[in-house]
């Protein structure tokens, strides 16, 4: 038996009075979707354990069975090693957006879409003006990217910035939990307001701004931690003998690196809604033709519930039950070895809170032959009558990887 996990990240949402009282699942046309729900097993899982933030980098790391209490170093460790940085001993990696400052307001956590190209121009320019011995800055995608302090330590009270748009970012700054730390608090804390000093006037953005695009305007460094302790998969699952994962996203690479996952570039993948869905479909019905297991990840809704735009987050929900789970059905039904696959976002991304929840996330778990439950479709309601009932911890996968 093969297994594929589709993560359709931020999928799950409230439901909203402008659409009858239906949540965004329930509302858009997802006909793959609900097939899989029909044919399958269902239920609810909740991927944050109590104490921690739901952010992408808990959610999914723990959909694959690892405990947050073990492993939890924050999302700069995972992005560090999605782009080649060998961390060493002390090395504090921290998630560093490229943010926009409106005022005294954080105007949004990615300066309206920034592309790579200009994000690396900026990186460079920062590194070239704040860089030292001590402190590096690397080129992630998009606006994000990678800040890496030596000696630096961890025990920062860090907000994410896709948590506080349209607030006044001076009351989410940075701050030290324990006296130990201040030293690092007031050395970030300085290159933040360093960053802004040098990009309000950077020719990059002073273009965008002529365009009517906005600019990127200040850093905004958070999720710090050192390496993680993480086992591979194989580890616990021998049954993988060769695995692999398809994103756009550089901290889901990252935990594909510790897991010992084979990374899987895609073109034309962009983490945003014009992401190319028939290229990551066809990337998983390749990589099934040689791995045992592919976790296939796609960011657009987790994006669009951040922008709060409801019409754009159901298109991104169809888009991925369309054209992308559609072609991989069709395949999976000529198959001669048997297919698996577990359909689930990571998190809530409710359109009307604009940033992540911590609510249990519905699932469905699929494959030929499997004795299906009443439920008829995938949405957050249905999945409560499903038959898995409520799984939390490494439940989940190992439910999965018993098939």
């Amino acid at each position: 038996m093969k297994h594929l996990i589709i993560l359709g990240d931020g999928m799950a949402d409230w439901h909203l009075p402008q659409l009858g009282g239906k949540t965004l699942l329930q509302h858009a046309h997802t006909p793959h979707f609900d097939r899989l729900a029909r044919e399958g097993r269902n239920g609810l899982l909740k991927t944050v354990p109590d104490g921690f933030h739901p952010g992408s980098e808990v959610a999914n790391s723990s959909i694959l069975g690892y405990d947050q209490h073990i492993v939890y170093e924050g999302r700069g460790p995972l992005e560090a090693a999605s782009i080649g940085v060998e961390l060493e001993p002390g090395d504090l990696a921290l998630r560093c957006n490229l943010v926009c400052l409106e005022g005294d307001l954080l105007k949004n956590h990615s300066c309206g879409r920034l592309e790579t190209e200009e994000g690396d121009v900026l990186i460079r320019f920062l590194q070239a003006h704040l860089g030292s011995e001590r402190v590096h800055f690397y080129t992630g995608v998009q606006y994000r990217h990678l800040l890496v302090i030596k000696g630096g330590d961890k025990r920062l009270r860090c907000t994410p910035p896709h948590d506080i748009p349209g607030k006044p970012f001076r009351d989410y700054m940075l701050q030290a939990d324990v006296p130990e730390a201040q030293a690092t608090a007031e050395l970030l804390t300085r290159l933040v307001w360093q960053s802004q000093e040098l990009l309000k006037n950077h020719p990059l953005n002073l273009q965008r701004m002529a365009q009517g695009q906005d600019p990127a305007n200040s850093i905004w460094p958070w999720g710090g931690g050192y390496r993680p302790a993480m086992q591979p998969l194989t580890a616990t699952f021998p049954q993988i003998g060769r695995g692999s994962v398809i994103t756009a996203v550089d901290l889901i690479r990252g935990i594909g690196h510790y897991a010992g996952l084979r990374i899987i570039n895609v073109d034309g993948a962009t983490g945003l809604y014009d992401t190319n869905y028939e290229g990551k479909a066809q990337a998983a019905i390749d990589a099934l033709q040689t791995d045992d297991f592919v976790y296939l990840h796609v960011e657009a809704s987790d994006e669009a519930g951040h922008d709060g735009n409801i019409p754009l987050k159901l298109q991104t929900i169809e888009n991925l039950d369309h054209r992308l789970l559609a072609p991989i059905l069709a395949h999976a039904d000529t198959m001669e070895e048997p297919l698996s696959i577990a359909l689930l976002p990571d998190h809530p991304t409710p359109c009307e809170l604009r940033t992540h929840t911590a609510e249990p996330i519905p699932f469905c778990i699929w494959h030929k032959g499997i004795e299906p439950d009443a439920v008829q479709t995938f949405d957050e309601d249905a999945a409560t009558q499903g038959a898995l009932g409520l799984l939390e911890g490494d439940e989940f996968i190992h439910t999965f990887m018993r098939i």
